[in-house]
Protein backbone atom coordinates (compact mmCIF):
# COMPACT_ATOMS: atom_id res chain seq x y z
CA UNK A 1 0.00 0.00 0.00
CA UNK A 2 1.30 3.44 -0.85
CA UNK A 3 1.54 5.44 2.34
CA UNK A 4 -0.51 8.59 2.23
CA UNK A 5 1.05 9.71 5.50
CA UNK A 6 4.70 9.06 6.34
CA UNK A 7 6.16 8.82 9.83
CA UNK A 8 7.74 12.21 9.31
CA UNK A 9 4.43 13.70 8.23
CA UNK A 10 2.65 12.33 11.31
CA UNK A 11 5.08 14.15 13.59
CA UNK A 12 4.12 17.57 12.24
CA UNK A 13 0.92 18.81 13.90
CA UNK A 14 -1.76 20.08 11.57
CA UNK A 15 -3.40 23.42 12.34
CA UNK A 16 -5.78 22.75 15.19
CA UNK A 17 -9.41 22.53 14.05
CA UNK A 18 -11.77 24.56 16.17
CA UNK A 19 -13.77 21.37 16.74
CA UNK A 20 -10.81 19.29 18.02
CA UNK A 21 -11.94 17.40 21.11
CA UNK A 22 -8.65 15.47 21.51
CA UNK A 23 -5.31 17.02 20.65
CA UNK A 24 -2.02 15.26 21.38
CA UNK A 25 1.16 17.25 20.77
CA UNK A 26 4.71 15.83 20.81
CA UNK A 27 3.82 13.20 23.40
CA UNK A 28 6.43 10.76 24.68
CA UNK A 29 5.80 7.96 27.16
CA UNK A 30 9.04 6.45 28.38
CA UNK A 31 9.50 3.52 30.73
CA UNK A 32 12.82 2.71 32.38
CA UNK A 33 16.12 4.51 31.81
CA UNK A 34 19.45 3.92 30.15
CA UNK A 35 19.76 0.52 28.51
CA UNK A 36 16.30 -0.50 29.74
CA UNK A 37 14.56 2.59 28.36
CA UNK A 38 11.48 1.87 26.27
CA UNK A 39 9.66 4.56 24.32
CA UNK A 40 6.08 3.29 24.42
CA UNK A 41 5.07 6.52 22.65
CA UNK A 42 7.64 8.35 20.56
CA UNK A 43 6.73 11.96 19.66
CA UNK A 44 3.07 11.31 18.89
CA UNK A 45 0.84 13.98 17.38
CA UNK A 46 -2.84 13.30 16.86
CA UNK A 47 -6.08 15.22 16.49
CA UNK A 48 -9.58 13.77 16.87
CA UNK A 49 -12.43 16.11 16.09
CA UNK A 50 -15.71 16.38 17.94
CA UNK A 51 -18.24 13.91 16.58
CA UNK A 52 -15.74 11.54 14.98
CA UNK A 53 -15.97 7.75 15.18
CA UNK A 54 -12.46 6.37 14.86
CA UNK A 55 -10.56 3.22 15.70
CA UNK A 56 -6.97 2.74 16.84
CA UNK A 57 -5.14 -0.31 15.53
CA UNK A 58 -1.63 -1.73 15.41
CA UNK A 59 0.36 -4.83 16.36
CA UNK A 60 1.05 -5.85 19.93
CA UNK A 61 3.49 -3.41 21.53
CA UNK A 62 2.72 -0.68 18.99
CA UNK A 63 1.66 1.88 21.59
CA UNK A 64 -2.08 1.85 20.93
CA UNK A 65 -2.99 0.81 24.49
CA UNK A 66 -0.59 3.36 25.98
CA UNK A 67 -2.15 6.04 23.80
CA UNK A 68 -5.62 5.00 24.92
CA UNK A 69 -4.58 5.17 28.58
CA UNK A 70 -3.34 8.72 28.08
CA UNK A 71 -6.44 9.76 26.12
CA UNK A 72 -8.52 8.27 28.94
CA UNK A 73 -6.56 10.18 31.63
CA UNK A 74 -5.55 6.84 33.16
CA UNK A 75 -1.88 7.69 32.66
CA UNK A 76 0.25 10.77 32.00
CA UNK A 77 2.78 11.32 29.23
CA UNK A 78 6.43 11.64 30.16
CA UNK A 79 6.49 14.83 28.11
CA UNK A 80 4.30 16.67 25.65
CA UNK A 81 0.77 18.03 25.82
CA UNK A 82 -2.64 16.42 25.76
CA UNK A 83 -5.65 18.71 25.36
CA UNK A 84 -9.06 17.24 26.10
CA UNK A 85 -11.92 19.58 25.24
CA UNK A 86 -9.35 22.43 25.09
CA UNK A 87 -7.94 21.71 28.57
CA UNK A 88 -4.29 20.63 28.88
CA UNK A 89 -4.69 17.60 31.14
CA UNK A 90 -1.22 16.09 30.70
CA UNK A 91 0.17 17.23 34.03
CA UNK A 92 -2.94 17.38 36.22
CA UNK A 93 -2.79 15.73 39.62
CA UNK A 94 -4.65 12.50 40.44
CA UNK A 95 -7.68 14.26 41.90
CA UNK A 96 -8.10 16.50 38.88
CA UNK A 97 -7.67 13.57 36.49
CA UNK A 98 -10.33 11.59 38.35
CA UNK A 99 -12.71 14.54 38.03
CA UNK A 100 -12.02 14.83 34.28
CA UNK A 101 -12.57 11.09 33.78
CA UNK A 102 -15.89 11.18 35.58
CA UNK A 103 -17.22 14.30 33.89
CA UNK A 104 -15.89 14.13 30.35
CA UNK A 105 -15.10 10.49 29.53
CA UNK A 106 -17.03 7.25 29.29
CA UNK A 107 -15.27 3.87 29.26
CA UNK A 108 -16.27 0.51 27.80
CA UNK A 109 -13.90 -2.44 28.20
CA UNK A 110 -13.69 -6.00 26.88
CA UNK A 111 -14.66 -7.29 30.31
CA UNK A 112 -17.86 -5.66 31.46
CA UNK A 113 -16.79 -4.83 35.04
CA UNK A 114 -20.34 -4.85 36.37
CA UNK A 115 -20.97 -5.30 40.10
CA UNK A 116 -22.67 -8.68 40.42
CA UNK A 117 -24.74 -7.76 43.48
CA UNK A 118 -26.30 -4.72 41.78
CA UNK A 119 -29.10 -4.60 39.20
CA UNK A 120 -28.55 -3.14 35.74
CA UNK A 121 -30.16 0.09 36.91
CA UNK A 122 -27.98 0.27 40.04
CA UNK A 123 -24.81 -0.39 38.01
CA UNK A 124 -25.67 2.52 35.71
CA UNK A 125 -26.54 4.79 38.64
CA UNK A 126 -23.13 4.30 40.28
CA UNK A 127 -21.08 6.80 38.19
CA UNK A 128 -23.65 9.50 38.95
CA UNK A 129 -23.07 9.05 42.68
CA UNK A 130 -19.42 10.04 42.19
CA UNK A 131 -20.43 12.86 39.85
CA UNK A 132 -22.70 14.40 42.46
CA UNK A 133 -25.94 14.00 40.50
CA UNK A 134 -28.96 14.45 42.76
CA UNK A 135 -30.83 11.38 44.03
CA UNK A 136 -34.00 12.49 42.30
CA UNK A 137 -32.29 12.62 38.90
CA UNK A 138 -30.20 9.44 39.04
CA UNK A 139 -32.91 6.85 38.44
CA UNK A 140 -34.45 8.72 35.51
CA UNK A 141 -31.11 9.23 33.79
CA UNK A 142 -30.08 5.61 34.35
CA UNK A 143 -33.37 4.32 32.95
CA UNK A 144 -33.01 6.64 29.96
CA UNK A 145 -29.46 5.38 29.27
CA UNK A 146 -30.57 1.74 29.49
CA UNK A 147 -33.42 2.55 27.12
CA UNK A 148 -30.94 3.93 24.60
CA UNK A 149 -29.21 0.53 24.46
CA UNK A 150 -32.46 -1.44 24.30
CA UNK A 151 -32.62 -2.66 27.90
CA UNK A 152 -35.64 -0.74 29.16
CA UNK A 153 -37.23 -4.07 30.20
CA UNK A 154 -34.13 -5.30 32.05
CA UNK A 155 -33.65 -2.55 34.63
CA UNK A 156 -33.91 -4.86 37.63
CA UNK A 157 -31.93 -7.81 36.26
CA UNK A 158 -28.56 -8.58 37.83
CA UNK A 159 -25.57 -9.38 35.59
CA UNK A 160 -25.94 -13.16 36.02
CA UNK A 161 -29.45 -12.83 34.58
CA UNK A 162 -28.17 -11.17 31.41
CA UNK A 163 -26.36 -12.47 28.35
CA UNK A 164 -22.85 -11.27 27.50
CA UNK A 165 -24.22 -8.87 24.93
CA UNK A 166 -26.76 -7.49 27.39
CA UNK A 167 -24.05 -7.03 30.02
CA UNK A 168 -21.98 -5.06 27.52
CA UNK A 169 -25.05 -2.91 26.81
CA UNK A 170 -25.33 -2.17 30.52
CA UNK A 171 -21.65 -1.20 30.48
CA UNK A 172 -22.30 1.15 27.54
CA UNK A 173 -25.27 2.70 29.35
CA UNK A 174 -23.07 3.21 32.41
CA UNK A 175 -20.44 4.85 30.19
CA UNK A 176 -22.84 7.39 28.67
CA UNK A 177 -25.01 8.21 31.70
CA UNK A 178 -22.81 11.14 32.77
CA UNK A 179 -23.06 12.55 29.22
CA UNK A 180 -19.36 12.39 28.37
CA UNK A 181 -17.74 14.34 25.55
CA UNK A 182 -15.81 11.22 24.48
CA UNK A 183 -16.69 7.53 24.67
CA UNK A 184 -13.59 5.31 24.84
CA UNK A 185 -13.94 1.62 24.00
CA UNK A 186 -11.06 -0.82 24.54
CA UNK A 187 -11.69 -4.08 22.62
CA UNK A 188 -15.41 -3.81 23.47
CA UNK A 189 -16.39 -6.80 21.31
CA UNK A 190 -13.51 -9.10 22.26
CA UNK A 191 -15.67 -11.31 24.50
CA UNK A 192 -18.70 -11.43 22.19
CA UNK A 193 -19.82 -13.69 19.36
CA UNK A 194 -20.22 -12.29 15.85
CA UNK A 195 -23.97 -11.64 16.05
CA UNK A 196 -23.73 -9.89 19.39
CA UNK A 197 -20.67 -7.99 18.20
CA UNK A 198 -22.73 -6.46 15.41
CA UNK A 199 -25.52 -5.52 17.80
CA UNK A 200 -23.04 -3.71 20.05
CA UNK A 201 -21.37 -1.98 17.09
CA UNK A 202 -24.78 -0.80 15.90
CA UNK A 203 -25.22 0.87 19.30
CA UNK A 204 -21.86 2.65 18.96
CA UNK A 205 -22.89 3.83 15.49
CA UNK A 206 -26.18 5.17 16.83
CA UNK A 207 -24.46 6.92 19.74
CA UNK A 208 -22.00 8.52 17.35
CA UNK A 209 -24.86 9.64 15.10
CA UNK A 210 -26.35 11.39 18.13
CA UNK A 211 -23.16 13.45 18.49
CA UNK A 212 -20.93 11.45 20.84
CA UNK A 213 -17.27 11.19 19.85
CA UNK A 214 -16.25 7.51 19.86
CA UNK A 215 -12.65 6.24 19.99
CA UNK A 216 -12.17 2.47 19.89
CA UNK A 217 -9.09 0.28 20.25
CA UNK A 218 -9.48 -2.98 18.37
CA UNK A 219 -7.38 -5.68 16.74
CA UNK A 220 -10.30 -6.89 14.62
CA UNK A 221 -10.36 -5.49 11.05
CA UNK A 222 -14.06 -6.25 10.67
CA UNK A 223 -14.75 -4.06 13.70
CA UNK A 224 -12.46 -1.23 12.57
CA UNK A 225 -14.10 -1.19 9.13
CA UNK A 226 -17.30 0.03 10.73
CA UNK A 227 -15.63 3.19 12.02
CA UNK A 228 -15.09 6.32 9.94
CA UNK A 229 -11.33 6.69 10.39
CA UNK A 230 -8.56 4.29 11.37
CA UNK A 231 -5.38 5.37 13.17
CA UNK A 232 -2.51 2.90 12.86
CA UNK A 233 0.27 2.69 15.45
CA UNK A 234 3.63 0.96 15.13
CA UNK A 235 6.70 1.19 17.37
CA UNK A 236 5.19 3.94 19.47
CA UNK A 237 4.38 6.20 16.54
CA UNK A 238 1.36 7.07 14.43
CA UNK A 239 2.19 5.57 11.04
CA UNK A 240 -1.16 6.36 9.43
CA UNK A 241 -3.53 8.87 10.99
CA UNK A 242 -6.27 8.92 8.38
CA UNK A 243 -6.82 5.43 7.00
CA UNK A 244 -10.17 4.50 5.50
CA UNK A 245 -11.84 1.12 6.04
CA UNK A 246 -10.89 0.09 2.50
CA UNK A 247 -7.21 0.69 3.28
CA UNK A 248 -7.19 -2.14 5.82
CA UNK A 249 -7.00 -4.82 3.14
CA UNK A 250 -3.45 -3.64 2.39
CA UNK A 251 -2.37 -3.84 6.05
CA UNK A 252 -3.13 -7.53 6.61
Amino acid sequence: MTNTLSITDSRIPNPTPKSAIIRIENVFKIYGAGETEVKALNDVNLIIEQGEYCSIMGPSGSGKSTAMNIIGCLDRPTSGHYYLDNVDVAQLDDSALAHIRNKKLGFVFQQFHLLSQLSALENVILPMVYAGVSNSERRDRAAEALGRVGLEKRLNNKPNQLSGGQQQRVAIARAIVNRPVVLLADEPTGALDSRTTQEVLDIFTELNASGITVVMVTHEPEVARQTQRIIWFRDGQVIHSNMTPSDLAHMQ
